[in-house]
């Protein structure tokens, strides 16, 4: 028996439409249930030696808040998906987070429109929703400490800014001092930025799923451009080196439709559209590292040997 599903339906000369259904073939448990299991250990080891208890709960939470929002879409419709598959990252002293983020393989096609939109959507409203209460946490414990060399720093999205000055205690900052976050600080960081990158309008990425949901056969002529208006960010420093070659091989490929291309939307669902923009605005940042190209090629030097 081939892996991948299939579907049937018994045409009738007369009536509605022949059902779809969706017949899964039989799996082996190790793909289904441990595989996923092992990954999600890795991952959160890897996380865990990033930052430690407090940073593994809080990242793990919002990728697993993420995933899962896609995964019980899938079965509210009854569509065959994979528990989420998280992927493990570096460690120390190569690390900075610990993980490459996660995601799960939706092995049914998309009934309809509305189908594939409300899958897209689930799972970063899913986690932005799981970044509010780390925000908060993240709020509580900002320090002001002075300034040196050698630390990392980061510019924050809007959200996060609004978040620390809207529920964290008034701080003087003076000359030569900074502002510094804690494990939940990066992680919402962290969180915020994954929902943002999953919600640009290139391929099938969540917010490519939404573009396609919402405007067909256009959304091609947009992936395309948005996947190359990416280039630009490269200007900013080598940070989205990586995604920009990402979101190349994403968006030249065309999403494919869904088996009902015909079914509208409905106003709610381009409400819930005009949303999703607010919150990409509210998390994307095109400089999320104070790291230029100069400070690339010279720690590039460093690291061998030059």
């Amino acid at each position: 028996m081939r892996d991948e599903p299939y579907f049937s339906a018994e045409p009738v000369a007369w009536g509605p439409p022949p059902e779809v259904r969706f017949i899964r073939p039989k799996r082996s448990p190790w793909f289904e249930y441990g595989l996923p299991a092992l990954l999600f250990a890795l991952t959160a080891w890897t996380i865990y030696r990033n930052g430690g208890l407090e940073f593994v709960l809080a990242v793990m939470g919002i990728m697993l808040c993420h995933e899962m929002g896609h995964y019980l879409a899938c079965r509210y419709y009854g569509m065959d998906a994979t528990l989420p598959h998280f992927l493990p990252g570096p460690t120390p002293p190569f690390g900075l987070i610990g993980t490459f983020g996660a995601f799960i393989r939706i092995r049914s096609p998309f009934p309809t429109r509305k189908i594939l939109f409300d899958v897209g959507v689930a799972g970063p409203l899913a986690g932005i929703a799981a970044c509010l209460p780390v925000l908060y946490l993240a709020a509580q414990e900002l320090e002001v400490v002075t300034a040196h060399p050698g630390g990392m720093l980061f510019n924050e999205p809007l959200l996060l800014r609004y978040a620390f000055e809207w529920l964290a205690p008034v701080m003087n900052v003076g000359p030569n001092q900074v502002l510094t976050i804690g494990p939940y600080g990066l992680a919402a960081w962290f969180g915020l930025m994954l929902t943002a990158l999953n919600l640009m309008p290139v391929g099938q990425l969540d917010g490519g799923h939404a573009m396609y949901a919402l405007f067909r056969g256009r959304a091609a002529l947009v992936s395309r451009i948005a996947s190359w208006l990416c280039l630009g960010l490269l200007y900013f420093g080598p940070t989205y080196l990586l995604w920009w070659i990402l979101l190349r091989w994403l968006g030249g490929r065309p999403h494919p439709p869904t088996l009902d291309d015909t079914e509208s939307l409905g106003r709610g669902r381009v409400a819930v559209a005009v949303l999703c923009a607010v919150v990409f605005v509210l998390c994307f940042r095109p400089d999320p590292f104070v790291f230029s190209w100069p400070d690339f090629w010279r720690d590039l030097r460093q690291l061998m040997g030059a």
